[in-house]
């Protein structure tokens, strides 16, 4: 495939200057082994090229590395003040009664004591109680279980960001 049938935003993450790219990753997933892995594999011809790579850098993460990736998102229902992707992904809070919300601060601690890390999910679409019922099922897996979860709940995120990347970059 030819330049001039790559997609604008995608022809324009690949033409970025190697430091560039990785900021611009680094800002979809706080992972930088994750961000390496896609400037490195750059040009993409295809969104759906990128997609896959980018969930195989998922998949290839060591614990250390989702830890750090995870540590780039704020707790469910404390979208991170400012940030208009944390609002966003968050919406389905922002309607959330007070109960829920210390319903939500509750169990996100309990979460975080028991696994180490914030609950992580993707909220994108989901309502409090959806986000909250989900804390309550997970919160009593096994910590390999909850791992794995946690990795494809952020390929999932990583994916809506990336799109969101490509459209920004149109």
């Amino acid at each position: 495939m030819t330049s001039t049938s790559t997609p604008p935003g995608l022809a324009r993450l690949n033409a970025l200057p190697e430091h560039a790219a990785l900021a611009a990753l680094h800002e979809v997933c706080a992972s930088t082994t994750w961000a390496r892995r896609l400037t490195d594999a750059r040009p993409f011809a295809t969104d759906e090229e990128l997609r896959t790579a980018s969930d195989a850098a998922m998949a290839g993460l060591t614990a250390a590395d989702l830890a750090e990736a995870m540590a780039g998102h704020p707790p469910i229902g404390r979208p991170k003040p400012g940030d208009p992707t944390s609002a966003r992904e968050q919406r389905g809070m922002a309607g959330a009664s007070d109960e829920l919300r210390a319903e939500l601060l509750e169990l996100n601690l309990a979460y975080q004591e028991k696994f180490g890390h914030v609950f992580l999910i993707c909220a994108t679409g989901r309502t409090g109680e959806q986000m909250r019922d989900a804390v309550k099922e997970r919160i009593g897996n096994a910590p390999e279980q909850e791992r794995e979860i946690v990795r494809t709940e952020l390929g999932k995120i990583n994916r809506i960001r990336l799109t969101r990347l490509l459209e920004e970059e149109a």
